[in-house]
């Protein structure tokens, strides 16, 4: 059974894909080439799916760290003998833009690793076992001078290493003892049909590779990373998090780099998280903008909008998510051989919430299109229209129940967030309409707008509950209603809002503190079991505090979500409310763009107590 927690892992990314590694030196997840590719490691899923380890034979202790304004992992050993540094990227490539944009642009697809003895002496033991389509094959192994040849499937891999290893069942294996300022370097190149054949490396190029790699994230990081105020290393590493999650081709994000770590241990709430939402498009680009820069945000802006794109309006409705070169097609499968995280299946693969109808999309897109309002003169008439037709649609499809920003899989309702973001789709067009060369819309989009705050007033109102509930008529709390003042909707200190603020902190938190997204008894999305705590929900909290002038309170409640980062500063989706364990897909985009907008919100407050 696979189980090492959650939290164990560390993110290496080249802004293609993305490797997660233990704290015990081994990677047990990578997917080749994309972010949603079928993995060549995958013991995350299954230990029979595949892994590299390098570690020490016999005892250790282990630490580990990111080097410094970068996302590669230094894991270091303590043994009885001596000390052993394994330092692991993802490489790439030279980062040759003025503006340090170019992170990832030529990544040659490959992982590479060095091993170097600190002090003493180590016995190391290096254990490849690539297992290509997530477990289901194993490769074919040849040896080839400096290295391995290793082929099946639609995978081409050269191995290259310095020390000899033996192959037998698709395995490689080999033990060398290290004395001090001895240094290996290990690389695993990628390629397949039609791509520059993958080869061997030498150790001076291996080691070239990673000094590039560590030089063009230190580039970006100083040409991107200007946020001044509190916990800014948390929200600069944040800011990097996000740009390890960025496919670079296309500008997508993706929710996480993950697919079916579970909600709930032995669930069946797993799902691949392993493309882009619109949902979190204005979230996005507004941590974007606080921690990394507007041409990140552009790009994202560019991607969504662009995979967006084609016919929209009351009878074609947005998509709600897409891949990341913007496919649309996301249909999901279970993958049966796999027997999951802990024993929690299914494990899936694509997201049956694809063709999901969601109205919520709608503000979230020109939400982000106002937030990017200077760059909104440059954009066509194409762009224009689209932009428009949302609007438009928001008008119609605003009447309509849907499966709201969580995707129940129950009935649709009438979701008081979604109700919300079709008014932001509305207020923000109305901003726009110059721009948007649309004036002559704007009574009908100020008459739809004011009729969808007449109506969330009413009926999203429940007197039983004292607070803004989940959905029209309902008296069950939902934390997506905590999002109303952060939009703009309703004043933070509206005495409704604070009353659902404090609703929310007393009735929809666990003993920790820690924020649900709601309460899962009621069955209102369709799913057998529970889940955890929300972190992104209880960042929310902290910045509706914030923006409520409780600005003591929303720094409490921040660093009461900032504590369950791991030791490399990475959050998962959610927090176990028995054991305090990270669960879900890891690591969370959500969850880091939470923390950089509430941590900005806080400041924010700061500087108005202050004046």
């Amino acid at each position: 059974m696979s189980g090492v927690p959650i939290a164990d892992h560390a993110l290496l990314s080249d802004c293609h894909t993305a490797a997660l590694v233990t704290r015990h030196g081994s990677v047990d997840w990578l997917c080749c080439p994309r972010f949603d590719s079928p993995s060549v490691f995958g013991r995350l899923l299954d230990d029979d799916a595949g892994h590299w380890s390098i570690r020490p034979v016999g005892p250790f202790t282990a630490t580990r760290r990111y080097l410094d304004q970068t996302l590669v992992l230094e894991t270091t050993f303590h043994t009885p003998t001596g000390t052993l540094a394994v330092t692991d990227a993802m490489a790439v490539g030279p980062n040759e833009h003025p503006h340090g944009h170019s992170l990832g642009v030529g990544a040659p697809h490959m992982l590479v690793r060095a091993v170097s003895c600190r002090d003493g002496e180590v016995r190391m033991r290096l254990r490849f076992e690539p297992r290509a389509e997530y477990g289901l094959l194993r490769p074919l192994m040849t040896h080839v001078p400096g290295g391995l040849n290793v082929r099946g499937g639609p995978e081409w891999l050269m191995l290259s290493s310095p020390m000899e290893l033996d192959c037998a069942e698709s395995t490689a294996y080999g033990e060398v003892t290290l004395r001090v300022g001895d240094e290996l370097w290990f690389a695993l190149h990628r390629s397949t049909w039609g791509l520059e054949p993958a080869r061997i490396w030498e150790q001076d190029e291996i080691a070239d590779w990673m000094t590039v790699t560590v030089q063009s994230w230190r580039a970006w990081s100083k040409l991107h990373q200007n946020y001044e105020g509190p916990w800014r290393d948390l929200v600069h590493h944040s800011g990097r998090v996000l740009q390890g999650l960025t496919f670079r081709p296309s500008g997508a994000i993706v929710a996480a780099p993950t697919t079916s770590l579970p909600e709930s241990i032995g669930g069946g709430r797993n799902w691949d998280y392993r493309f882009a939402w619109v949902r979190d498009a204005s979230f996005t680009m507004e941590a974007l903008w606080v921690a990394a820069c507007p041409d990140e945000a552009g790009d994202f802006f560019t991607f969504m909008t662009t995979a967006a794109a084609g016919a929209i309006g009351p009878d074609y409705p947005l998509q709600i998510m897409f891949g990341v070169n913007g496919e649309h097609d996301l249909t999901e499968r279970t993958l049966p051989h796999l027997r999951g995280w802990r024993d929690s299946a299914p494990v899936r693969v694509g997201n049956g919430a694809w063709n999901q109808h969601q109205i919520d999309v709608y503000g979230e897109l020109l939400g982000a299109a106002h937030l990017l309002a200077d760059k909104i003169s440059e954009m066509d008439d194409d762009m224009r229209a689209f932009l428009v037709a949302l609007a438009d649609t928001a008008v119609v499809r605003c009447r309509e129940s849907d499966h709201g920003i969580w995707e129940v899989r129950g009935e649709p309702r009438h979701f008081v967030y979604s109700k919300v973001m079709c008014w932001v789709a509305l207020d923000r067009a109305i901003a726009l309409a110059e721009r948007l060369r649309a004036a002559d819309r704007v009574p009908a989009w100020s008459t739809a707008r004011d009729e969808i705050r007449e109506r969330v007033l009413r009926d999203g109102w429940s007197d039983t509950a004292g607070a803004f509930t989940q959905y029209f008529g309902s008296t069950d709390l939902d934390a997506s209603c905590l999002m109303m003042p952060i939009v703009g909707f309703l004043p933070a200190d509206d005495p409704r809002m604070l009353a659902t603020i404090e609703a929310v902190a007393d009735r929809l938190t666990d003993e920790r503190g820690l924020v649900y997204r709601y309460r899962t008894e009621g069955g209102v999305d369709g799913l057998a079991g529970d889940e955890g705590t929300f972190l992104l929900c209880t960042f929310w909290l902290a910045h509706a505090l914030a923006e409520a002038g409780r600005v003591n309170r929303a720094t409490e409640v921040f660093e009461r979500a900032i504590a369950y980062a791991n030791d490399v500063g990475l959050l998962a989706e959610e927090v176990d409310p028995r054991t305090g364990e990270l669960l879900g897909n890891f690591p969370q985009a959500f969850s880091h763009i939470g923390l950089i907008n509430a941590a900005w919100s806080i400041t924010q407050a700061r500087h108005r107590a202050a004046m």
